[in-house]
C-alpha cells in the first residue's frame, strides 16, 4: 500500500509530493499528461521558447522564495512599469524609487495625471510590508478594483489607461471588476519584486520541483489518469486511518491518504465536492521580428491604451534573450478570453495594432509562430469570491484538495496550497 498517493503532477502536487516524501512517506503522482507542470507548460521549437500562453513568475512571493531555488532558474526579469501605446504615440510609466533614471519619462507622462503620480507614492507606502494573510482578511471590504482607486483618489482615466491593460494581464478581467485583494497584494509584491521568466522558459518551475520531489524520494508517473476515489464510509474525517482505493488507467491501488491537485473539474469529478465553475481564458499569440527591428521597450510591457485587441505585447526575447534565436526576437500578444477569430485574423490584428503604434516602422518581416488558447486560465475572482471556495478538508475520508483554486489563482497559491495539503496528511497521520 502507498501511504500517499497525489493525484496531479501541477505545481501544487509537485510541492505536496516533495514534503510528504520529506517526512518520510511513501509517495506516488500520478499526472494524465506526459510531462508534469499542468497549466505551466513550454513548447520550443526551431530555437524559440514559447509558453503556454502569457506567463510570468513573481520573484518575491513568499512560496516562490520558499519552495523554489530561485538562483537555480537562472530568471529573467522585467523592467518595472509599463510602456502604455496608443495610435502614434507611446510613453513610459515606471517606478523612479527602484530606477531614477526613469523619473522624467514618469513625471511627464501625459496619459496619467499628477495626482495620480502621487497616489501610486502613498499606495506603496500603505502596502509596504503588510503580508498576504493581511491583505486577504475575509473580514476587510469586499470590493472591486476599480472601486479600490476610487477609494485612494485615483481618477478614472489612471484605471483605464493603465490598470485596466496591466491588470487585464495578471486577472485577465480588463472591466477591473475582480477582488481588489488581488490588486492589492500583486501591487505590493511588485514594488517589492519583479514579474520575471526562468532562462529556459516557464516549465523550468515544474521540472524543478519534479526533479526535488524525486530527490525527497517521491515517485512520478507521467501519462497515468486517475479515474476515481473511493472512501469506505462518507462524512469521516482524516483521522480515522481510513483507506482510500483509487482506480489508475483502470488498476487498482490503495493509499492510506490521497491529495488530489488536479484542475477543478476533475477535482470536482473525483471527490464530490463543488468547486469553482467559472474561469477566465486567454489566448496568446507569438510572433517573431528580425532583431533589426527594435521595440525600444527597455523590457516592459506594451499596454493597449485604447482596447484588448490585444491587451498587451509582452518583448519576451526583449527580457530573456533565450526565448529567440539569433538575429530574431519574439513577441507575445495576449488576447483576454478566447476570441472566436481564427489564428490567422488574430495575427494580423496584431500585426496592424502594432502598425500603428509604431508607424514609423515597418512589420512587413513580423511572422506568425504560433497561438495559445487556454479556455481555463484561472478562476472568476469578483469582490468575496474566497467565500465561496472549497476548503482543502471538504472531500469525505482521507483526501485533500491542493489547487491554487483553493485560495486564489496565482502561482504564489497553487505553490501554498500543495505544502498546506501536505500539513493536512502529515497532521492526520
Amino acid at each position: 500500500m502507498t501511504d500517499v498517493l497525489v493525484a496531479g503532477g501541477g505545481l501544487a502536487g509537485l510541492v505536496a509530493a516533495r514534503h510528504l516524501a520529506e517526512d518520510g512517506l511513501d509517495v506516488t503522482v500520478f499526472e494524465r499528461e506526459s510531462t508534469v507542470g499542468g497549466r505551466v507548460h513550454t513548447h520550443r521549437e526551431d530555437g524559440f521558447i514559447y509558453d503556454q500562453g502569457f506567463q510570468v513568475v513573481f520573484d518575491s512571493y513568499p512560496a516562490v522564495e520558499r519552495e523554489l531555488d530561485v538562483d537555480a532558474l537562472d530568471l529573467r526579469r522585467f523592467a518595472p512599469g509599463a510602456t502604455l501605446a496608443r495610435p502614434g504615440e507611446r510613453s513610459v510609466i515606471a517606478d523612479p524609487l527602484r530606477n531614477p533614471r526613469t523619473a522624467t519619462q514618469t513625471v511627464f507622462n501625459r496619459e496619467i495625471t499628477l495626482g495620480d503620480k502621487l497616489h501610486i507614492l502613498r499606495l506603496r507606502r500603505e502596502l509596504a510590508g503588510r503580508e498576504e494573510a493581511d491583505i486577504f482578511d475575509p473580514a476587510g471590504p469586499d470590493r472591486t478594483i476599480e472601486a479600490a482607486l476610487a477609494d485612494r483618489g485615483f481618477s478614472r482615466a489612471f484605471g483605464q489607461r493603465f490598470v485596466a491593460p496591466f491588470y487585464g494581464g495578471i486577472t485577465l478581467d480588463r472591466s477591473l471588476s475582480t477582488d481588489a485583494r488581488i490588486f492589492e497584494y500583486t501591487f505590493a509584491r511588485l514594488a517589492d519584486g519583479s514579474a520575471a521568466v526562468p532562462a529556459d522558459g516557464m516549465a523550468a518551475i515544474p521540472e524543478q520541483l519534479a526533479r526535488r520531489a524525486r530527490e525527497a524520494g517521491a515517485r512520478i508517473e507521467t501519462g497515468a489518469t486517475v479515474e476515481s476515489i473511493e472512501t469506505a464510509g462518507a462524512g469521516e474525517a482524516a483521522t480515522t486511518g481510513e483507506e482510500v482505493s483509487v482506480t489508475v488507467d483502470g488498476e487498482t491501488i490503495t493509499a492510506g491518504s490521497v491529495v488530489v491537485a488536479t484542475d477543478p473539474e476533475t477535482a470536482a469529478d473525483l471527490t464530490g465536492v463543488e468547486t469553482p465553475t467559472e474561469y477566465r481564458g486567454c489566448t496568446t499569440v507569438y510572433a517573431s521580428l528580425p532583431s533589426g527591428t527594435p521595440l525600444d521597450t527597455g523590457k516592459r510591457l506594451l499596454l493597449n491604451v485604447e482596447d484588448d485587441r490585444p491587451n498587451h505585447v509582452a518583448p519576451m526575447s526583449a527580457v530573456a534573450p533565450e526565448y529567440a534565436p539569433d538575429g530574431q526576437q519574439l513577441l507575445a500578444a495576449t488576447f483576454l478570453g478566447v476570441p472566436a477569430a481564427d489564428d490567422e485574423t488574430l495575427f494580423e490584428e496584431t500585426k496592424d495594432t502594432l502598425s500603428r503604434w509604431y508607424p514609423e516602422r515597418s512589420f512587413a518581416d513580423l511572422e506568425h509562430r504560433q497561438t495559445d488558447r487556454v479556455p481555463f486560465a484561472q478562476i472568476d475572482q469578483p469582490p468575496g469570491f474566497q467565500s465561496g471556495l472549497p476548503d482543502p478538508d471538504d472531500p469525505d475520508g482521507p483526501v485533500v484538495l491542493a489547487g491554487d483554486y483553493t485560495r486564489w489563482s496565482s502561482i504564489q497559491s497553487a505553490l501554498e496550497s500543495g505544502r498546506i495539503a501536505a500539513d493536512r496528511v502529515t497532521d492526520a497521520s
